[in-house]
């Protein structure tokens, strides 16, 4: 590969929408947000046309994930952006629009949901970013012909939105996706109570006070401590926006009826209750890393597991890998998901 850049063959359109949905999120986070959209190869801006109309696959970033952050280069390795245009420039690959997505919180992340302690990005996503893209780009306006794809946190949304949201997308692509939360959240929550004992004197306050002090992720426990807490702001936030801890921050107690609610919205437990909307869906890609650090190789499998017994035909991979450095993963997905959303019968 080029060591700097690769001329894209595609072409990006980079925009920024004003959104209602977030106007007024309870952290004070922007209500105007970036938003990324590829066209393949001899496809222009403008609303569909007859026989031009093309598939349109949304792509989610995991935790502390910021839109600018897809053009990071790793040593060696393209760019996800060079990898979205690779894969559609591939001689054969079917076409299809892929719109990159900020739901980027000052907790690090929203998990893609409607929720009193960081805001409505589930809304903002389903409703006004797929609104905009229909309006603006040349795409089939209907859900068949829709897809929403990511990695870990993202990946958790790319399996929730279709549940959560039917009616809007007709395909999922979920790379590592965030599931089975006794055995990926746990562990951060068990970290997350010692580093409050031993540093912070049980204070969630005084931590964020502190890593807002000096630079971000410069101590060990500092991830621990915030997927924690960002976690609980998605999945137990109150109603006034205060934010339900899954454990008592003194003792390390897990606190049943407080993680009782953020397993309601674990992908594993969602699916048993909304097998209509997942047998809807027109393509479905699961995989991860056999070693992820996270154990979301095993609730990848779980979540197939699921899928066979609702009947979902669906595409599994356990890949030699762990969370880190899959980003090679993307393409594959996305030509997946464009071969089987093309308008049409």
């Amino acid at each position: 590969m080029k060591p700097w850049s690769i001329e894209p063959v595609g072409t990006w359109h980079e925009h920024v929408i004003e959104s209602a949905a977030l106007t007024g999120n309870p952290l004070g986070d922007p209500a105007s947000r970036p938003l990324w959209v590829y066209l393949p190869p001899g496809s222009s801006p403008g609303p569909s046309e007859p026989g031009r109309a093309l598939p349109t696959i949304y792509v989610l970033q995991g935790l502390t994930g910021q839109l600018d952050m897809w053009r990071n280069r790793s040593a060696f390795r393209p760019s996800v952006l060079e990898l979205i245009d690779g894969a559609f420039a591939a001689p054969g690959q079917a076409p299809a629009v892929v719109v990159l997505v900020d739901a980027w919180t000052s907790l690090g992340g929203s998990q893609f949901l409607n929720s009193p302690g960081t805001g409505r990005y589930l809304d903002y996503v389903t409703e006004e970013v797929v609104s905009f893209v229909d309006r603006h780009y040349p795409t089939a306006a209907e859900a068949r012909c829709r897809a929403v794809a990511g990695k870990s946190s993202g990946g958790y949304g790319a399996m929730v939105l279709p549940m959560l949201a039917p009616g809007v997308f007709g395909g999922l692509a979920t790379h590592a996706g965030d599931a089975g939360f006794e055995l990926c959240y746990l562990s951060d929550v068990a970290e997350a109570a010692r580093a409050l004992r031993e540093r912070y004197e049980g204070s969630y306050d005084a931590f964020w006070a502190d890593f807002r002090s000096r630079p971000a992720m410069s101590r060990p426990e500092d991830a621990a401590l915030v997927n924690t807490y960002c976690m609980a702001a998605c999945y137990s936030a109150e109603e006034d926006g205060s934010v339900a801890l899954p454990f008592d921050p003194g003792s390390g107690r897990l606190v049943d009826e407080v993680f009782t609610r953020w397993q309601a919205f674990d992908p594993l437990r969602l699916a048993a209750h909304h097998g209509e909307a997942l047998r809807s869906l027109r393509a479905v890609w699961v995989d991860a890393g056999r070693h992820d650090q996270y154990f979301l190789d095993l609730g990848a499998t779980a979540f197939h597991a699921i899928l066979d017994q609702l009947g979902v035909e669906h595409a599994f991979e356990l890949f030699e890998g762990t969370h880190s450095a899959i980003e090679y993963r993307y393409p594959l997905a996305l030509g997946y998901l464009a071969a089987r959303l093309q308008p049409g019968p």
